[in-house]
């Protein structure tokens, strides 16, 4: 996403990262082809409960895309103890842009009748990504102060399960749930990965490549061949980490095996995807710095046809590749410049009138020079 910083890690080759703070291709490719893949997602939700070619459609880009696009976020997210620069940016990338949009929403729901009720602990539609960051980008620094931040966070989203408490209030059972997903892409980071992929001759990329090629076909003959199936044990449930296993029907001890097997794989599958997206910059590479825009924008454009009751009941077979080539091009438009300038003050806000010009912290408490201590 445009807000999440992009200078490029210390480790990349020079081909890659010959400047410093030089944005590095193979993610902002990798967030362009994530978000558009969310905008698709949204577009075919209302055809799945009559057609089985769009549910399965919808549980195989669900299988991963979360997950991808939360694990990117965790690969650019700092775990050092946060700055000025970095508390600035928690209110300006996220937490004004939640107030701005949700306040937005709650007009529009007002507008077309219901009561105007301003309720921020919940938000809507694609609003709990915000929220969610927001807590990962301030628990990280401490939670990688624990020998086992990964195995950990993997813990904490399966007990979460467990918990019927645990809801969609301020979106926390999102954010517990995908934790270990933005933990899994600062692992990345950590580990290299990237800078090794890069260095690869052509050759091991496409073997490599082949590989991921048959994982994703194998994930959509899965879902194609057993959708009956993937429907009667709802599937889409787990994969949408916001409500407890009892909620969605099962309360055996075992249903957080269901999630822990569903989140390796997703772990697999975020590397497979970052294996196709090109190393190189393309034709979309300058519009992974958009995604913020597509992200909080493109709601606005499918909220019509979804709540119109066009694509309620039985459809014919073109509409979804339709509906998949009109989601492309609404990422392709709302990437564009004119749509950054127009709407760059409700989706970057800077509010710079607001926040001191340095840092302020007053504590009634005198501290002594360390010789005059005794």
């Amino acid at each position: 996403m445009s807000a999440v910083p992009v200078t490029p890690p210390p480790f990349l080759p020079h081909a890659a990262a010959a400047s410093h703070g030089r944005r590095v291709p193979l993610w902002d490719n990798a967030r362009w082809v994530a978000i558009t893949l969310m905008v698709v997602g949204h577009a075919i939700l209302k055809l799945i409960g009559d057609s089985d070619t769009a549910y399965a459609t919808y549980l195989f880009i669900y299988a991963f895309h979360v997950p991808v696009f939360v694990a990117v976020s965790g690969y650019f997210a700092k775990s050092g103890p946060p700055g000025t620069r970095q508390l600035h940016r928690l209110l300006t990338d996220l937490v004004f842009p939640y107030v701005v949009f949700e306040t937005i929403w709650t007009t529009i729901r007002w507008l077309l009748g219901a009561p105007f009720q301003v309720d921020y602990s919940s938000a809507s539609w694609t609003l709990w990504f915000l929220l969610a960051l927001l807590v990962w980008r301030i628990l990280l620094p401490y939670l990688v102060l624990l020998r086992y931040p990964l195995l950990i966070s993997i813990l904490v989203s399966i007990g979460a399960g467990y918990v019927d408490q645990i809801d969609s209030t301020f979106a926390l059972s999102r954010t517990i749930g995908l934790l270990p997903f933005f933990v899994f892409g600062w692992k990345l980071r950590q580990w290299h990965l990237t800078g090794r992929w890069l260095e690869l001759g052509a050759g091991t990329v496409w073997r490599w490549r082949a590989g991921a090629i048959a994982l994703f076909a194998a994930l959509y003959a899965v879902c194609a061949v057993f959708i009956e199936g993937l429907r009667e044990l709802r599937v889409r449930s787990f994969l949408l980490y916001d409500e407890g296993y009892a909620l969605i029907g099962y309360d055996q001890i075992w249903a957080g095996g269901i999630r822990l097997g569903l989140m390796l794989l997703a772990f697999a599958f975020i590397v497979a995807f970052l294996m196709l997206i090109p190393r190189r910059a393309v034709w979309f590479t300058p519009l992974g710095a958009a995604t913020m825009y597509i992200y909080l924008l493109h709601t606005f454009v499918l909220y019509p046809v979804r709540e119109t009751g066009l694509l309620e009941g039985p459809q014919p077979g073109w509409l979804l590749p339709a509906l998949v080539v009109v989601s492309v091009l609404i990422s392709l438009a709302l990437s564009q410049p004119l749509v950054k300038r127009v709407c760059r003050p409700l989706v970057e806000p800077r509010a710079r009138w607001l926040f001191r010009p340095t840092a302020a912290t007053p504590t009634g408490t005198i501290v002594l020079p360390h010789h005059d201590r005794k």
